[in-house]
């Protein structure tokens, strides 16, 4: 139950997968592989490992609660808090046999903000629905560091639109695209002109001010209706735990405050929690100027001296990303069978 703990266990479980993937490139054997002490001593086995069918890379893998080896240690039963089961997933490697793949679906995002045409979203989405469906989602985690915290979020969203809401761990999370940014540029410039136009005498401009109000409130009112509070039941159900460093130019975006401008709070229905509900749990880390490898880097989160903030502003981006969850079909927001 110790959050510091399950995170530092949680980042462990990540830093398997890199090196189940670098044991496979080095062709280690059983007895000389690395990954395995990584989960072995928390009593997890492996039961699973995701391979990227372009490449034959392991992207991710599945460890689930090893009962026979915890009684050999006299762990009676599994403490309360820990998953029966953790999807996890790498982030990039910058080897020879993996670059060119990782840096494919790098791009991807970087272009669209999406991982949904990856052959790693299709393959992770499977196995997690897979442990879902088979000890409950309740006691599931996903989790991912670097791009393979973008897969996580992504794959978790998309289960929590069908109902089925897992545990979600994120670290250093991608947070930049040229998809958001030309986003970014388009909202500035289409707030400047309704500024702009609201300073220029018009004889129909309150006329048309008025209609837009009108519209707007009656869009509120047409949503309120047919989806009720089951339009933020997603994000109710599903809220994932996001660790940043402030220093990590890839996910640093996820710090930045949700303005409260008019256009904001014109489009409150969809771009965020209502009722001083959070997003996301947001975890930030910020020891001053630091390099980029060291901010970026997976290790830091199992360190035991840790000082990290939870945000409890509304991040920009996490509404962003989440935002969908707001406006379901209501056939999507009907929860599932445990």
């Amino acid at each position: 139950k110790d959050t510091n703990y399950k995170r530092s266990v949680i980042a462990c479980f990540i830093q398997a997968v890199y090196l189940l993937e670098l044991d496979r490139q080095e062709n280690r054997t059983v007895e000389t592989a690395l990954a395995p002490k990584w989960w072995m001593t928390f009593k997890y086995k492996l039961t699973q490992t995701l391979i990227d069918e372009r490449d034959g890379s392991i992207f991710g893998a599945v460890l689930e609660w090893d009962q026979s080896a915890a009684l050999a240690d006299f762990v009676l039963i599994r403490p309360s808090g820990a998953p029966k089961a953790v999807l996890v997933l790498r982030g990039t490697l910058l080897k020879g046999p993996t670059i060119r793949r990782d840096i494919e679906d790098d791009l991807r995002f970087l272009a669209w903000e999406s991982l949904k045409g990856s052959v790693r979203f299709k393959g992770a989405l499977e196995a997690l629905r897979t442990v879902a469906e088979r000890y409950g989602s309740s006691n599931v985690c996903i989790a991912g560091h670097s791009l393979g915290a973008g897969f996580a979020l992504q794959v978790g969203k998309a289960l929590a639109k069908e109902g089925i809401y897992v545990d979600a761990h994120l670290f250093n999370p991608p947070s930049i695209s040229i998809a958001m940014s030309l986003r970014n540029i388009g909202e500035k410039a289409g707030f400047a002109w309704k500024r702009l136009k609201s300073m220029l005498p018009s004889s129909s401009e309150p006329q048309a001010d008025c209609d837009e109000e009108i519209k707007d409130n009656s869009l509120k009112s047409w949503l309120g209706n047919i989806y009720g509070d089951k339009a933020s039941m997603g994000l109710k159900q599903w809220v994932p735990h996001l660790y940043v460093n402030n220093s990590d130019y890839i996910c640093c975006h996820y710090t930045d405050p949700e303005g409260k401008t008019e256009e904001n709070e014109a489009n409150k229905e969809n771009t965020g929690p209502t009722n001083g509900q959070v997003a996301a749990k947001l975890f930030v880390m910020s020891k001053g100027k630091q390099k980029f490898l060291e901010a970026h880097g997976l290790e830091q989160w199992w360190s035991d001296d840790l000082d990290l903030q939870l945000a409890i502003n509304k991040s920009k981006l996490i509404s962003r990303q989440l935002k969908s969850l707001y406006s379901l079909p209501a056939s999507q927001v009907t929860k599932r069978p445990r």
